[in-house]
């Protein structure tokens, strides 16, 4: 019998559950303060109208951590035209974050400078890391603390958790697919359609299922497309991307 009442398993998940409370989808942004290497912050402030995306890393001057802000970098312009503001979290200090900078930079091809087009927040004593449930209790430093894991949690103008990714520490992001989620969560936001398998800007979307036909030929004046289906049922319904 695996996995029972007081078995090792369902203890670990029990404590695992106790100390890393996080975040659920509709859930509102702590407005946690933070120093950061653009100074301290108060969360809500920092966001302010826009959209938001606070993304952890596991531990400054790593490789696959290097890779993914150097990517973040080189990608904040596209992030920014989409109002979205992009916020880091690492576990060591606001002075260790602004010298792995350089290092990034440099993996850029960039000159060796302190600066990143966005903050880097603190948080050497975890307390951050735990109250927001990001941290991988199967991935340790050398002293037996767990490290964060590579979360990415995208926030609504409304300071509410529109999307939760959560990777382990081995495993890097793509930060390409997070800007086609950001591009799907704006659409879908403001416009009664869902994007599809694989979509990409530009492509078809489809029709929610809650919207009924005639309602849907006025909003979409481009045409509305029902895909034919052995089962007759009409739910594969395809549009245009609307404006």
């Amino acid at each position: 019998m695996r996995g029972g009442a007081g078995s090792p398993g369902s203890e670990r998940s029990r404590s695992r559950a106790a100390a890393m409370p996080g975040l659920l989808l509709g859930d509102e942004a702590p407005n946690f303060e933070a120093e950061t290497t653009q100074g301290r912050i108060r969360f809500h402030d920092f966001l302010g109208d826009s959209w938001g995306i606070l993304f952890s890393h596991p531990r400054d001057f790593t490789p696959v951590c290097t890779t993914e802000l150097g990517r973040a970098a080189k990608l904040a312009p596209e992030f920014s035209k989409r109002n979205v503001k992009m916020i880091a979290l690492s576990i060591d200090s606001v002075q260790d974050h602004l010298s792995w900078s350089k290092d990034i930079n440099a993996y850029n091809g960039e000159q060796p400078e302190e600066k990143l087009p966005f903050p880097i927040i603190a948080d050497a004593k975890r307390e951050l890391a735990v109250k927001l449930g990001m941290l991988d209790p199967d991935e340790r430093d050398k002293d037996g603390m767990p490290l964060t894991a590579r979360v990415v949690f995208v926030f609504g103008p409304d300071k509410k958790l529109k999307l939760s990714i959560l990777y382990p520490a081995t495993t890097g992001r793509n930060f390409d697919e997070i800007l086609r989620v950001v591009d799907s969560l704006q659409l879908t936001a403001y416009k009664k359609v869902a994007t599809p398998v694989d979509w990409k800007p530009g492509d078809s979307v489809m029709v929610v299922p809650t919207l009924p036909d005639e309602e849907a030929k006025k909003l979409f004046p481009k045409g509305v497309f029902t895909k034919g289906l052995p089962s007759g049922k009409k739910y594969l319904r395809y549009t245009p991307q609307p404006e």
